[in-house]
């Protein structure tokens, strides 16, 4: 379907589907503040909004920290909400790279998800699309970057990684692809597989990950779920390049399919929408795009809220009640 015929947001009919579609949405990638990013929201304001509109979570993500310390507290202080604040441990610099105890204390205080490199990925720094073509940067100038790859000089998965792996299979909670390269994640992903990682999870795999179609299909049939950034579908003012047309978005769904797919909104950033704009925006396009009320509720809430175990640690909580 061509971008023009993308609904507008002038249907009052429409705009009230899409209110009733948010509810119980789930966004895997928020980036709220604080942070060493320049963020246009902070971590509370996401919090209100997502209640306001009737989310049920919404996953905080960092580059250079795990916010699960301050999801544990806001969730206390504002649990009147009914919204729930999660985060994982980003396995970058700033945490030791691929630091093993980084991970363990970021589960032991509830981390549900361990991000391989994102920023201070080999293939970040490197790619086109990464560090050297302007992409979101710190508001001060911070020391160099050093690189990191899962993988030695010979291909093989390192034995650092292989002890993390270990640890996410162990609490079976998410192992997400970050910002390495396709050709580092599929051996990574085998090997996590191996070691009993259930949970496996590919981020905005056509941004910087340069996945391809084949990649994207090969990697559910490994079992793993596709999020796509809702960022890269829609027109942010302070970015240069053109957002990726809703045609785009649609092969992507089409090749991980709507069972594997994730719609999270990579949103938060100075400059751009909050994320719950970014969620209406993006399940306008899909209308558009002719997904039913029933797909697009499995990519915002049912999938996320499964790849998270929401139900699992709902039913748990009231059992233990």
């Amino acid at each position: 379907m061509a971008a023009n015929l993308i609904p507008e947001a002038t249907d009052p009919a429409l705009e009230e589907r899409i209110s009733r579609l948010l509810v119980g949405a789930v966004d895997m990638h928020c980036h709220s503040g604080p942070s060493v990013m320049a963020r246009d929201i902070d971590h509370i304001e996401a919090m209100q909004e997502a209640a306001a509109a009737g989310f049920r979570a919404v996953l905080i993500k960092d580059h250079y920290y795990s916010a699960t310390p301050i999801t544990e507290m806001l969730n206390k202080a504002y649990g009147h909400l009914n919204v729930t604040l999660l985060s994982g441990v980003p396995l970058n610099n700033a945490t030791g790279g691929f630091n093993k105890h980084a991970v363990d204390h970021g589960i032991a205080l509830g981390a549900k998800i361990v991000w391989l490199p994102t920023f201070s990925a080999k293939n970040h720094i490197e790619s086109p699309n990464g560090v050297r073509a302007g992409f979101p940067h710190t508001i001060r100038k911070m020391i160099p970057l050093e690189p990191l790859t899962p993988l030695d000089a010979n291909g093989q998965v390192k034995d650092e990684v292989k002890e993390i792996l270990d640890i996410v299979a162990e609490h079976d909670v998410i192992l997400a692809g970050g910002h390495l390269h396709i050709s580092e994640i599929l051996p990574v992903f085998e090997e996590a597989k191996k070691r009993g990682v259930k949970r496996l999870l590919v981020n905005h795999p056509s941004l910087i990950v340069n996945a391809s179609l084949d990649h994207i299909r090969e990697l559910v049939a490994m079992g793993s779920y596709i999020e796509h950034s809702i960022c890269t579908f829609i027109r942010v003012p302070r970015r240069k390049r053109d957002p990726y047309p809703p045609e785009h978005l649609d092969e992507l769904i089409r090749a991980g399919t709507v069972e594997r797919t994730i719609l999270a909104s990579d949103l938060g950033q100075r400059g751009a929408d909050h994320p719950v704009q970014g969620f209406r925006n993006v399940i306008r396009m899909c209308i558009g795009l002719g997904y039913s009320d029933e797909d697009i509720h499995r990519m915002v809430s049912r999938n996320p809220s499964e790849l998270l175990g929401l139900n699992e640690a709902q039913a748990a909580a009231a059992s233990a009640g």
